[in-house]
């Protein structure tokens, strides 16, 4: 591990408040901040899991509970102010390639979740995703800063509806006769207001108010801005879904169709899941850290062993207890805006995560126009990196150019490093530099080649 236990937690100062200047207050502010920003993931994971055919119901626990596991875990393990919870791509993944195309139950899939969250915590502990963290070039962890700010603000900006998807140009700007729009834009003004005036706590504010004045413009005036009719609480837990991963095993390496369908099965799916968890989490892990000022002078994450992990072993846990791949999240990022430094912020959100099983109704009331303001200014705030990458030097400029806009564009970060991480590899042998390249890096490069590779090949009958 990058550091002892005691230097993580000082004696006297369990989450070292005072070696980060931070304070009670804030880290519970940021951590409501982090919560209700990625709250979303409790209502969209059921839907994109149920076209597997896991329960929805079951499926909502799942990914309550394993979210505060795995937030838990980055607050005692790694005293980050990193939340985590069910992957967004990744969930799709699952549902519609893993159960989908590739005709797997939703048991064997959660099995190869499982399995793919076993190998990432035999990477970690071996000290191989460390390895990788601090292999890839300073440029490039300016350029996932940014490129996480871009993709953020994308996503903001598409579930405000500000963005919209259109046939003819991919994407376009949307009708602003649309309530969560106007809302969405109200919120952005209030919250910007807020943040140059420097109000303390303006992320959270900026939800409060934009909740508050999306209720009267539902409530009062009749514009339907998604927030519920009536609160109905209900206390019916479903634990269906829990454990059911171990009866996919024999699916997952059911020789039935032949020794060569089984192999190149297995290889995709856990190359892909396993790609794409380890790249989102270092990217995210890097591009928040770069925000929050926790990076060394050599652009390394300490401790970020004991991110990693905790990271990991979710992944199992959200397997066994019956939801998709468990990742850090981007939108650790607001909290961390609001000037979470520690676990406690992490600590809040993943309380709030099992709250949320039994105050599920009320979540309702803080609509997608009031979190998507804040994902809109998180992304301007992780920008700020963008400035201290080197753009007159095309060799840089090239790969973290690739990095940036390949996020947003590819609508993945995992996508974006990949592109930046390759681009990086082939510009130095190009310029008969290869003995500069880390060894890592090219590691890194094969392995996504050869997870594209993968996808172009024809599944074997």
């Amino acid at each position: 591990m990058a550091q002892n236990s005691k230097a993580v937690h000082p004696k006297g100062d369990f989450f070292d408040l005072k070696g980060t200047g931070s304070n009670v207050k804030t880290e519970i502010v940021a951590g409501l901040t982090t919560f209700f920003t990625m709250a979303y993931i409790i209502f969209v994971n059921p839907g994109i899991l149920a076209a597997a055919g896991i329960p929805e119901s079951a499926v909502l626990i799942a990914t309550c509970i394993s979210a505060a596991i795995g937030t838990f875990l980055m607050s005692f393990l790694a005293n980050y102010p990193f939340a985590l919870a069910s992957g967004m791509g990744l969930n799709a993944f699952f549902a519609y390639t893993i159960c989908g195309s590739m005709g797997f139950s939703w048991q064997a899939g959660l099995a190869a979740v499982f399995l793919s969250g076993i190998i990432f915590i035999l990477i970690t502990v071996t000290g191989l995703r460390t390895a990788i963290v601090n292999a890839i070039p300073m440029s490039l962890k300016k350029a996932i800063s940014g490129g996480i700010g871009l993709f953020i603000a994308f996503i903001g900006f598409k579930n405000a509806g500000i963005v919209v998807s259109s046939e003819s140009t991919s994407i376009a700007l949307g009708t602003f006769n649309n309530p969560t729009v106007i809302l969405s834009v109200i919120g952005l003004i209030i919250t910007i207001a807020l943040v140059v005036w420097k109000v303390k706590g303006s992320l959270l504010i900026g939800i409060a108010v934009t909740s508050i004045i999306g209720a009267i413009m539902q409530y009062a005036l009749g514009f339907n801005v998604g927030m519920p009719e009536q609160v109905v609480f209900s206390f019916n837990f479903d634990f269906s879904a829990t454990g059911a991963f171990a009866s996919g095993f024999g699916e997952l390496f059911s020789t039935g169709k032949g020794i060569g369908v089984l192999i190149f099965s297995i290889i995709s799916v856990l190359l892909s899941l396993t790609m794409v968890d380890m790249f989102d989490t270092i990217g995210t892990l890097v591009g928040a850290a770069s925000k929050g000022g926790f990076l060394d002078k050599d652009g390394n994450l300490p401790r970020a062993n004991r991110a990693l992990l905790a990271d990991a072993i979710a992944t199992s846990a959200g397997a066994v207890l019956g939801t998709s791949t468990v990742t850090t999240y981007v939108e650790s990022s607001s909290g961390i805006a609001e000037g979470g430094k520690t676990g406690l912020t992490s600590l809040t959100t993943g309380i709030c995560f099992l709250l949320a099983i039994v105050a599920m109704p009320l979540l309702g009331f803080v609509p997608t126009g009031a979190t998507a303001p804040i994902l809109i200014i998180v992304g301007v705030m992780m920008c700020g990196s963008l400035k201290e990458i080197d753009w007159a030097d095309i060799e840089i400029a090239i790969p973290a150019f690739f990095t940036l806009v390949m996020m947003p564009f590819g609508y993945s970060i995992a996508d974006g490093i990949a592109f930046g991480c390759i681009s990086y590899t082939v510009i130095k042998i190009v310029r008969g530099q290869a003995a500069k390249v880390h060894p890592v890096m090219y590691v890194i490069s094969i392995l996504f080649l050869l997870r594209y590779i993968i996808q172009v090949i024809p599944m074997p009958q």
